[in-house]
Parts: structure tokens; sequence; C-alpha cells
């Protein structure tokens, strides 16, 4: 059992880390700049974590800037607000992202303003169902060794390790714009939801990051602790990123906490 915890905790925690630290806080917002090997590294390391439940990138980034654009709007891409269930959002938003992975939805040029980062070759390789196929048979395989017998129910947590990604951020968007308290008025409604924003690594301060979006720290409070930041102001340290200064804008000086 010691075993099946113990990797159902590295898959989570680092499939976690790289999606908000490269997918989110990278391909979408550029908060970072590194060198083409360590961008490459840390593309490949989303896959190896991510595994069968793999997010291209440049699709992810495109999809995020919208919902910062429209946040808890009917253009949304994933607002809770606007779904019945946690569920039928998923499968929403499943769509939307497909779209923009198979290039048959347009986009609009705003939103690919900045830089996408893009590896076709290892998109292909990632996003083929064959790929996938063989992630979810290497979790079934580790299961089957290590599950203590008459502990069945402990494969009740493969369908999480096949979904990781999308599963993540399903937590996220729907608690992350329902659940919690405001630090600022943003105009729409996001939430922080601590503890739990520390133990997502930093992703369920929403309210905070909808308001300085090109802050790498999500954390704002005192009380309020980002892992994610912590690791990167490590590797900012060493030179592997450079961590850019966010951007903060005249309006966001003038408004006030809520």
């Amino acid at each position: 059992m010691t075993a099946i915890l113990i990797f159902f905790c590295v898959h989570w925690f680092f499939s976690l880390f790289f999606h908000t630290f490269y997918l989110h806080r990278y391909a979408s917002h550029q908060m970072y700049t590194t060198n083409k090997f360590w961008e490459r590294f840390f593309y490949f390391s989303t896959w190896f974590f991510q595994g069968s439940s793999y997010l291209i990138p440049r699709a992810y980034g495109v999809m995020h800037r919208m919902h910062h654009e429209f946040s808890d709007t009917e253009k949304d891409p994933h607002s809770p607000h606007f779904f019945k269930d946690v569920w039928t959002m998923m499968v929403q938003t499943r769509k939307i992202y497909n779209g923009f992975v198979n290039r048959t939805s347009t986009v609009d040029p705003v939103f690919t303003q900045e830089p996408l980062p893009e590896w076709d070759a290892m998109d292909k390789f990632g996003d083929s169902n064959i790929t996938r196929l063989a992630w979810m048979a290497l979790y079934i395989t580790f299961y089957v060794v290590f599950v203590p017998t008459g502990m069945w129910y402990l494969y009740l947590l493969l369908p999480i390790h096949f979904l990781m990604g999308p599963v993540q951020g399903a937590v996220v968007n729907w608690c992350g714009h329902k659940y919690g308290y405001s630090n600022f008025d943003n105009g729409d409604q996001s939430k922080n939801t601590s503890p739990w924003g520390i133990i997502l690594m930093g992703e369920l301060f929403q309210n905070n990051h909808h308001k300085f979006k090109d802050s790498p720290n999500f954390a704002k409070k005192w009380y309020e602790l980002d892992p994610s930041y912590q690791v990167m102001k490590l590797l900012n340290l060493v030179g592997i990123i450079k961590l850019k200064p966010a951007v903060v804008t005249q309006a966001q000086l003038k408004s006030k906490a809520a």
C-alpha cells in the first residue's frame, strides 16, 4: 500500500508542478524566460509527468489566455457558473481544447501575440492514442504488482492517473471560481481557497492570480504561500530561468481590495 500511495503522490505533485510551472506560468503567461535547452527539458518533463493526460502547451496557452480575457462570462472556456456540474464543464473544455489542438478553431490573434512554445514532434508523439494507452498500461501494471491482496479499492485511483492533467485543471477552475475568499474585486467570481491553495501548488489562489495575471507569485497575503513560486525563485537563483518583473497597471494600483 505504501508503494501505491508514494506513486500516486509523486505522479500528482510532479504532474501538478509542471502543469502550473510550464503550461500555466510559461506557456500561458510567459512569467519567465529560459534558453532552448531548458524550454525543451521542461516541455518533455510536462509530457513525462502528465503521461496519459498530456496537455499540449500551445493549445493550453491559447485557451487559458481566453479564460483570463473572458473570465466568468459566457465566452469563458471553463467558468463553473455556466455548467450544471464539473463533468459537463470538463467535456466542454475538452471540446474547445481539441479545436486548438487540431487547429480547426479560429484563434483571435490577441491570444497569440505573446510567444507560445511549440514542439511538433513531441506533441505528435505525446498526443497519440498509442502513447496514451502505453502510459495507462504502465499505471495498471504498477498497481497489479504493488496493490496488496484484499485492497481492491486502491484501483479506484487509476482513473485519476489516467486523467491527471484534466482532473487538476477541473479542480482549479471549478473550486477556484466558486469557493473561498476574495482579496480583490476583479469583476469576476475568482476565489482563493487557502489552505488548498498551498496543496494545489499555488493554483487555487485564483483571485490573486486574476488580479495580477503577470505575477509569478500567486500568494499576496502574509498567510498565503505559493510553493511553485518558491521553486521558481530557486531556479531563477541558479540561472535556469529568469523571472520577469510583473506588470502592474494603473487600474490595479488604484483598485481597492475587497
